[in-house]
C-alpha cells in the first residue's frame, strides 16, 4: 500500500530533490502550497508523514514552531523538518514542539530518504495500520476483503477512498455497536475530534451513496440519532 507524504512550504526545494527518490520507493508526494491545503490533506487523505520547513514567512522560524505545535495537537502523524535554519535554538524548539526529526537542507538526499522510511515504519507500528490485514468481513451482501483492500456489494466491487474504506471497516468490525462521531473521528484520524460532525457526516453520506441501493433507507450503514452510526 502506497504511503502518502505531504510536503508543506517547499522553500528548500525538497520537492524537486526528493520526488524521484520517493517515486522510486513507491511513496506518494503531495505538495501543499498553503496552510489550509495542508490541513485539508491531513483531514481528507490517509497521510503517513508531513515534511515542512521550520522557517516560515513572515515570522521566521517562530511561525514554524507554532505550526508544528498546532499539528501535533491535532494529529500523531510524523513531522520531519527539512530546513536551512541551522541554529540550535530552532532545532531544539522544533523537537520540543513535536517534530520527530530535524534535517538540514544540504543533507545527502539518500539520508533524508532513510530517515523518512524510518519514521514511516515507526508510524505504521504506532497506528497498527497492518492490523487485521488477513481478515474478510461480511454483513449480508456487503463484503470487505481486507487482504486486497476491496469492498463489494451484491458481488459488485465498490470504489471507496482510503478514508471511506477505513470508516466502513471500523463500523463493520464493530458490527451492531453504535460508534459516536468522536469515536469514529479519533479512531480514523488519530486526532482530537474538534468540529468533526460535518466531516464525518460528509464521509458517511458518500459511503452510503456507494454501498446502498437506497441511501435514504440504508440496509447497512445506519444513523442512530443523537448517538452516532452503526453497521448492522
Amino acid at each position: 500500500m502506497s504511503k502518502n507524504i505531504v510536503v508543506y512550504n517547499n522553500s528548500t526545494g525538497i520537492v524537486e530533490i526528493m520526488a524521484p527518490l520517493f517515486a522510486g520507493e513507491g511513496l506518494n508526494m503531495i505538495v501543499a502550497r498553503t496552510y489550509q491545503e495542508m490541513l485539508d490533506e491531513l483531514l481528507e487523505q490517509d497521510v503517513h508523514l508531513l515534511i515542512t520547513d521550520v522557517k516560515l514567512q513572515p515570522k521566521g522560524f517562530i511561525n514554524g514552531i507554532e505550526l508544528i505545535a498546532d499539528i501535533r495537537k491535532r494529529s500523531s502523524v510524523p513531522i520531519i523538518v527539512v530546513s536551512a535554519e541551522g541554529g540550535e535554538s530552532a532545532k531544539i524548539m522544533a523537537l520540543n514542539a513535536g517534530a520527530d526529526d530535524y534535517i538540514m537542507a544540504n543533507c545527502n538526499p539518500l539520508e533524508v530518504l532513510a530517515r523518512v522510511k524510518s519514521q514511516l515504519r515507526r508510524y505504521t507500528q504506532l497506528v497498527n495500520v497492518c492490523a487485521n490485514i488477513d481478515r474478510i468481513y461480511q454483513v449480508g451482501e456487503l463484503v470487505i476483503d481486507d487482504i486486497r483492500r476491496k469492498v463489494s456489494v451484491d458481488g459488485k466491487e465498490v470504489k471507496l477512498t482510503p478514508i471511506e474504506y477505513k470508516i466502513l471497516r471500523l463500523l463493520v468490525q464493530e458490527r451492531g455497536k453504535v460508534l459516536s462521531i468522536k469515536q469514529i473521528y479519533e479512531s480514523i484520524w488519530h486526532m482530537q475530534a474538534i468540529g468533526a460532525d460535518n466531516t464525518i457526516a460528509v464521509h458517511i453520506r458518500h459511503i452510503r451513496e456507494k454501498i446502498e441501493q437506497n441511501p435514504k433507507e440504508p440496509r447497512y450503514l445506519k444513523v442512530v440519532w443523537g448517538t452516532g452510526y452503526k453497521v448492522g
